[in-house]
């Protein structure tokens, strides 16, 4: 039986992280999807999986679509090894409040900033002071970044000279740039999978701006320099044969033990200090995802909206 109220559904943090196929053909069976190529069939448990990473010479049916969004996985469609995103279908949840709340405080240059400035503390631990200008910030950002770069050259011996990259000549990078970026793309589909699930935009960014993934980039960042630089370091370290699987399937080892998508969501959440009467808001659009209502009504006339009076 089809699952009809998105409250039945695994919570993100139960999920597992995402699972990456390519040159296959997708299809359900029974109320799961399969995984079809050369060697066989294999059953994909769509319940328990939170995002579906489709790379080149995949084709998936109508009905497996649309069984994975009934269950709340997010499917993006990714370029080889996951290195570029092309286009994802949208998550779990149908309620709109932590999206307009994100609107406003994207909208307002103070609060964005004050965002801006949790989004630093939060990944180097360290307040700064919140008379700084964006660019200053930036500044401290990027020197703190380049500083992880160079602790992690130090540590596993790997020679580096920049973040250096050409998108379309891939081999032309050197082994620590690729694998930093085989990482990082592992990484921005597991953050986008949960902003679309938890109701946010990927597009509406605080440091990154102009972009479809946008938010995606600046939340990806808050966990690069303890997760992915570490993990691109190292396996650079062991040999470029074939370097970039081996870091996604690091990646998705450390995902998996550090329950990174049991956090991100909670995350987000604490660096837009989100209300609790916000993120409670609109729980019917879950239970009904055709529901039209609430109303719009202007700030102090309307009983109805739980954000409003608040303001």
């Amino acid at each position: 039986m089809r699952i009809r109220d998105l409250h039945e559904l695994p919570k993100m943090r139960d999920s597992m992280s995402y699972l990456y196929l390519e040159r296959c053909i997708i299809d359900r069976k029974y109320h799961a999807v399969e995984a079809i190529d050369k060697l066989g069939r294999t059953l994909i448990p769509a319940a328990n999986l939170s995002v579906l990473l489709l790379g080149p010479g995949t084709s998936i049916t109508h009905e497996a679509v649309k069984t994975l969004t009934d269950n709340g996985c997010s499917i993006l469609w990714v370029g080889e090894g996951g290195v570029r995103m092309y286009a994802q279908g949208h998550g779990e949840t149908r309620r709109g409040y932590q999206l307009l709340k994100q609107a406003e405080l994207v909208s307002n240059p103070v609060t964005r900033l004050e965002v801006v400035l949790r989004m630093y503390a939060f990944r180097f631990g360290e307040k700064l002071d919140p008379t700084l200008t964006l660019e200053q910030v930036r500044g401290y950002e990027g020197q703190r970044v380049r500083q992880a770069y160079q602790e992690a050259s130090k540590q596993w011996g790997v020679p580096w000279h920049g973040r250096k990259y050409d998108r379309s000549n891939w081999q032309a990078a050197d082994p620590a740039n690729r694998a930093l970026s085989a990482a990082n793309a592992a990484l921005n589909g597991i953050c986008h999978a949960a902003i679309v699930s938890a109701g946010y935009s990927p597009g509406l960014g605080f440091i990154h701006t102009g972009r479809q993934f946008s938010f995606v980039y600046d939340i990806a960042d808050l966990y690069k320099t303890a997760i992915t630089v570490p993990i691109a370091f190292y396996e650079t370290s062991q040999g470029a044969y074939q370097l970039e699987s081996r870091v996604r399937r690091t990646c998705r080892d450390a995902f998996y033990k550090l329950k990174l998508l049991g956090r991100i969501v909670s995350d987000i959440d604490h660096i837009l200090d989100l209300s609790k009467e916000v993120l409670e808001a609109g729980a019917a659009a879950d239970a009904d995802p055709a529901l039209p209502e609430p109303w719009w009504s202007p700030p102090g006339m309307s009983d109805t909206d739980p954000i409003q009076g608040g303001e």
